[in-house]
C-alpha cells in the first residue's frame, strides 16, 4: 500500500509534463500559468517536507500518512474538473503539500517496521523499485492519457489515491500510543525552514525562466540564506527543535544527503536536457520521447531488485560509488549525440548505462540516510533525504537551463552537449563524495562521544549494534 502511493507521486511528476501542449490549447493558459503547473508542485513539495517529516514523528505516521492521502486525492479530483488556469495551479500546490507530507510519512513507517540490516535493505529496494516504475508509468501513459482528454491526468491519480485512502487502516498498523508528555512543536522553526525552503526552491525553479540577474531570483536567493540562517540559529538554542542538529553528527547519514543532492542534480538535470533534446533536435513527439526513455527505466527495475544483495554483502560503499560512475557514463555518452543519431546505437546503450547507475545508486544513499536512526528521528531523516533529492533536481534544471542558454551561440548541439557535460560532472562529485563518507566508521568509541538524541530531544542511548557512522545499513 505504501509503495502504491510512491507509485502515483512518481507517475504524477511525468504525467503533468506531457499534458501541458494540450492544458495550453484547451484553456488558452500562459507559458507562466503551464510553468507553474510544473514549478507549484515542486516548489511546495520541497518546501513542506522537514514540516511533513517531523510533524509524521510527532503526531503520528500513519495519521499524517492517512490525513496527507485524503487531500491529495480531494486536490486530484478537483483538478479534474475544473478550467481555470489559477485554480489548476493552486489544485497542484496543495498536492505538492500533502506530498510533502506522505513521502516521510510513508518511507518512515517502511524503516521502522522492518529491522535495519537486509529485511529493511530489501523494502527499500522494493520502494525505490516502485518508485522507478511510478516515473515509467507515467511516461507512457501520459500520451495515452493525454490523447483521450488531458483531464484524465487528474482523474487517473485521483483514482489510484482513492483506493490506497481506503485500504491504509487495514494495512498499517496504527500508530504506538505516546507516553508522557508530548514534544512541543517549534513554531519558529517550521516558520523559517519552511520559508526559506520555498524561496530557496523557488529560485532555483524560475531562474531558468527569468534569469539568474533578475530582482526575483537574487531577491529570492538572499531571503532564503537569511532565512536558513536564521532556522539554524533558532534551532541551536531550542530545547525541542524542528530539525535535531546533532543528527548531522552522523557521518554516514550527512554523506547520503550531499550523494541524494548530487545524483538529483544530475539525473533529474539530464532528463531535462535530453528530453528536449529528443523533440527539439531529434524530431520525436512527447509520446516517443517517452517510450525512447522506457529502456532506462527497465534497468533501473532490474538493478533495484539485485541492489539489496549487493549491499548485504559488499555494503553501501561500492554501488554508491559505482552507481554514480556508470550513471556519470551514461550521461556523458550523450556527448556522442548528432542531430541524426540512431537510437539504438547512440543512445539506448547511454539509456542502459544510466539506467542501472541509477539502479546501484538510489536505494545505496536512501538506506544510509536512515541507517543508525532511532526510531523517533526516522521521518526527520527521510524528510532529509526528500529535501535533498527536491533541491538536487531544482538546482540541477537551472544550471541545465542555464548552460543550454548561454552556450547557445556555439550552436544548438554544442548547447546540448555543453549542458550534458555540465549535469554528468554532478555525478563524479557524488561518487567522490560516496568514497569519502559511506566507509565504515574509525571506531565504535567515537560514536560513543557523540549521543544520540531521544524523541524529546533530550540525550538518550546508542544502539551498539547500529553504529552512527556504520558504512553498512
Amino acid at each position: 500500500m505504501l509503495c502504491a502511493q510512491l507509485f502515483l507521486d512518481s507517475m504524477d511528476v511525468s504525467l503533468m509534463g506531457v499534458a501541458l501542449p494540450e492544458l495550453k490549447d484547451d484553456l488558452g493558459l500562459s507559458g507562466e500559468e503551464l510553468q507553474w503547473l510544473i514549478s507549484g508542485y515542486a516548489v511546495a513539495y520541497g518546501g513542506f517536507l522537514l514540516l511533513g517529516g517531523r510533524a509524521a514523528d510527532l503526531f503520528g505516521r500513519r495519521r499524517m500518512f492517512f490525513w496527507a492521502t485524503a487531500v491529495f486525492a480531494a486536490a486530484s479530483l478537483a483538478g479534474g474538473f475544473v478550467s481555470d488556469g489559477t485554480l489548476l495551479i493552486v489544485s497542484r500546490v496543495v498536492k505538492g503539500i500533502a506530498a510533502a507530507f506522505i513521502a516521510p510519512a510513508a518511507l518512515s513507517i517502511i524503516t521502522t517496521t522492518f529491522k535495519e540490516g537486509p529485511e529493511r535493505n530489501r523494502a527499500v529496494g522494493i520502494f525505490s523499485l516502485t518508485g522507478a516504475s511510478g516515473y515509467a508509468a507515467g511516461l507512457v501513459l501520459s500520451g495515452v492519457l493525454t490523447e483521450l482528454s488531458w483531464r484524465l491526468t487528474f482523474l487517473v491519480p485521483f483514482v489510484i489515491a482513492a483506493l490506497v485512502f481506503a485500504t491504509v487502516r487495514y494495512a498499517v498498523a496504527p500508530d504506538r500510543p505516546r507516553t508522557g508528555e508530548r514534544p512541543g512543536f517549534d513554531a519558529f522553526g517550521a516558520l523559517t525552514a519552511t520559508g526559506g525552503a520555498l524561496l530557496l526552491v523557488f529560485a532555483l525553479t524560475r531562474a531558468p525562466e527569468v534569469g539568474w540577474g533578475s530582482p526575483a531570483t537574487v531577491l529570492s536567493l538572499v531571503a532564503a540564506v537569511l532565512l536558513l540562517i536564521g532556522f539554524v540559529v533558532i534551532e541551536s538554542r531550542r530545547r525541542e527543535p524542528l530539525v535535531q542538529l546533532s543528527i548531522f553528527r552522523s557521518r554516514t547519514l550527512s554523506t547520503a544527503n550531499v550523494v541524494g543532492l548530487t545524483w538529483a542534480c544530475a539525473t533529474i538535470g539530464w532528463q531535462f536536457v535530453a528530453l528536449l533534446y529528443l523533440q527539439q533536435v531529434l524530431g520525436y513527439n512527447a509520446l516517443g520521447a517517452g517510450l525512447a526513455i522506457v529502456p532506462m527505466a527497465a534497468a533501473i527495475l532490474l538493478t533495484v531488485n539485485i541492489t539489496p544483495r549487493v549491499i548485504n554483502r559488499w555494503g553501501l560503499r561500492l554501488p554508491a560509488v559505482l552507481g554514480l560512475l556508470l550513471q556519470g557514463l551514461g550521461i556523458l555518452l550523450f556527448l556522442r549525440a548528432g542531430e541524426n543519431s540512431g537510437y539504438a546505437a547512440v543512445l539506448l546503450p547511454a539509456l542502459v548505462i544510466h539506467g542501472v547507475g541509477n539502479g546501484l545508486s538510489f536505494p545505496s544513499f536512501n538506506i544510509a540516510g536512515v541507517g543508525g536512526v532511532a526510531d523517533a528521528q526516522q521521518g526527520l531523516a527521510t524528510s532529509l533525504i526528500q529535501s535533498a533529492l527536491q533541491l538536487g533536481g531544482g538546482l540541477g534544471v537551472a544550471v541545465a537551463a542555464a548552460v543550454l542558454a548561454s552556450a547557445g551561440t556555439a550552436g544548438e548541439l554544442d548547447s546540448y552537449h555543453y549542458a550534458f557535460l555540465a549535469v554528468g560532472l554532478f555525478s563524479l562529485v557524488g561518487a567522490l563524495a560516496a568514497a569519502l563518507g559511506l566507509g565504515p566508521a574509525k571506531s565504535r568509541d567515537q560514536d560513543a562521544e557523540s549521543p544520540a538524541r531521544d524523541a524529546d530531544g533530550e540525550p538518550g542511548t546508542v544502539d551498539r549494534d547500529t553504529p552512527l557512522e556504520s558504512g553498512r545499513a
